[in-house]
Order: structure tokens, then C-alpha cells, then sequence
């Protein structure tokens, strides 16, 4: 149960990364580690230069440990009453798209 939960969170985590990328913001995924320099890196990314850029501005930083194995809220669909842990409601996202003819 606790894989299942742990693929369940991991694929809800690179879902919202996805949506991130779609919308054209800065989606960096990798390990973290910090340098001989001090400087921090995700994967191949940066992040120091890109918080130093980033200086004055107002911002949103969204981690997510793709190990974290902790269990996903069940949410129940407002709409539909379909229990579901995704994002969204699949079954009524799957109908607003067929209704929006993609």
C-alpha cells in the first residue's frame, strides 16, 4: 500500500511540474546539492543564479520530494461525488474536455 501511495504522490508531483513547464515557468527537477563553491544546485540548474534573479520579486516555490512516501488525501468531487486523489476530479475533467471538443 505504501508503494502505491508513494507512486500515487510522486505522479500528482510531476503532474503539477508538467502544468508548471505548459505555463512556461521555471521547472527544475533533480538532487539537490550544494557545490565546492557553496552554490546549490537542482539536477543541472542553478539555483543560486536563479534566486539571485529572481531578488525583489514575488514569487512562488513549489518542492516536492518525489521519495516522500507519506499517504494522499482522498478528496470526494463536489461535483460528481467521485472520491479521487489526483489534482482534480478525473472523470469531470475528463467530461469538460469532451464537451470542450478536445
Amino acid at each position: 500500500m505504501a508503494k502505491i501511495q508513494h507512486s500515487v504522490r510522486r505522479a500528482a508531483i510531476l503532474k503539477l511540474a508538467s502544468a508548471a513547464y505548459e505555463m512556461q515557468l521555471d521547472v527544475m527537477n533533480g538532487e539537490i546539492r550544494q557545490d565546492e563553491n557553496g552554490r546549490w544546485h537542482i539536477g543541472s540548474h542553478d539555483l543560486q543564479s536563479w534566486l539571485e534573479e529572481q531578488n525583489g520579486r514575488e514569487v512562488v516555490l513549489v518542492l516536492g520530494n518525489l521519495e516522500d512516501d507519506r499517504p494522499v488525501q482522498t478528496r470526494t468531487c463536489r461535483t460528481c461525488g467521485r472520491d479521487y486523489t489526483e489534482l482534480e476530479c478525473p472523470h469531470c475533467r475528463a467530461n469538460r474536455m469532451r464537451l470542450r471538443g478536445r
